[in-house]
């Protein structure tokens, strides 16, 4: 999980309507192939074709939208099979919070980015990207790739309507906030924020109150009954008021490990 967190990954502006495009594909039973065709021809006008370089980051686009919806990572194939099931039953307005959360699991560093907005959207109400920027470069590393990176994200926050321009230039405010009430799409959010994390763990009102999770307004919930709807979450019980939600290990890969140890230790 931690190489994860560490890697970049998501260097591309991605439209909210292509996520949407790619689920749709996926949920119609098309197999890869058929998806990543369809998608070569949806981004066929959206991303020029001029030269080598476009049609590199077209593959790059259409990399980024598999590995969300199809291609995942393995630990990630059930928050995947039930973020399809939530696409399904949620109204549309809800959809983007799902394109979000997948998007955060498999790519942290859009987390990343999210959260220090988030923290200078909460701090001051606008956020300007030179300073976003330079903590996102404080946590990744001093480097072009991470700066470019960054400012196609927050592109990205920009399309999807979370951010708004002001008038200073480079300096965006919140755009549209929503409200999370569904408790099931509150379980699978709080699940998708954890794998953003390296360590895999938050107390309760650090993952429901996250700046990562800056547009939305997600509803209250009670520890117990968002680890009751979850056999994915544990919950951890320090204090009264200390609640520490973690993803469950997958008991396969610890008698796994088990026996590796007995093994080792005959």
């Amino acid at each position: 999980m931690t190489r994860r967190t560490d890697q970049i990954g998501f260097s591309q502006r991605v439209r909210l309507e292509w996520l949407e495009q790619t689920a749709n594909l996926i949920l119609a039973g098309n197999d890869k192939a058929a998806v990543n065709d369809a998608l070569q021809e949806l981004l066929k006008d959206k991303v020029s074709v001029g030269g080598q370089a476009e049609r590199g980051n077209r593959e790059k686009i259409i990399t980024i939208l598999l590995k969300t919806w199809l291609t995942v990572p393995s630990e990630l194939e059930s928050l995947r099979v039930e973020g399809l099931e939530l696409l399904k039953r949620v109204p549309r307005r809800d959809h983007l919070a799902i394109h979000w959360g997948m998007v955060m699991a498999v790519y942290p560093f859009w987390s990343g980015v999210a959260t220090q907005t988030g923290r200078l959207l909460r701090l001051q109400g606008s956020a300007a990207a030179a300073h976003v920027q330079r903590r996102v470069r404080e946590q990744y590393g001093e480097r072009e790739t991470v700066s470019r990176a960054a400012r196609r994200v927050l592109r990205s926050y920009l399309d999807w309507g979370v951010l708004q321009e002001t008038g200073a230039k480079g300096v965006y405010s919140a755009g549209t906030i929503l409200a999370v009430d569904d408790s099931r799409l509150i379980t699978w959010l709080a699940e998708a924020s954890l794998h953003a994390r390296a360590n895999g763990s938050a107390p309760l009102k650090d993952l429901i109150d996250s700046p990562s999770l800056f547009p939305f307004r997600i509803k209250p919930v009670h520890a117990e009954s968002l680890v009751a709807a979850s056999s994915r979450l544990d919950l951890l019980r320090h204090g009264l008021d200390d609640d520490l939600i973690m993803l469950r290990q997958d008991p396969r890969k610890k008698s796994k490990g088990n026996k590796l140890g007995d093994s080792g230790s005959s």
